[in-house]
């Protein structure tokens, strides 16, 4: 599966912004989505996703300023980012991991950079 981010880019403080991934074929409904970020020398942390249980995760620095979504329909998955916060800054990832195979598919990365 391809995987194609969009929507990073140079943001204030305290504004927003909304990531979208959008999955190639047909078999969205197959993949657990989920969105990722990483800065330099740091690992990847995991910042929102669904759960095979169709639960919503959130890592507990985004908690109550990030949302994430999805349109199965459009086969796209979103982050819409609020609030954003200097530490924000980061190359977020939207990732694939199949729900049989359990193989998991990673984007290319859009730079989010947020200036105070």
């Amino acid at each position: 599966v391809q995987l194609q981010a969009s929507g990073g880019g140079l943001v204030q403080a305290g504004g927003s912004l909304r990531l979208s991934c959008v999955v190639s074929g047909n078999f969205f409904s197959l993949y657990v989505m989920a969105w990722y970020r990483q800065t330099p020398g740091k690992e990847r942390e995991l910042v929102a996703g669904f759960t095979r249980g169709s639960s919503i995760i959130y890592a507990d620095s985004v908690k109550g300023r990030f949302t994430i979504s999805r349109d199965v329909p459009k086969s796209t998955v979103y982050l819409q980012m609020d609030s954003l916060k200097n530490e924000d800054t980061a190359v977020y990832y939207c990732n694939a991991d199949h729900r049989v195979t359990r193989r998991l598919d990673w984007g290319q990365g859009t730079l989010v950079t947020v200036s105070s």
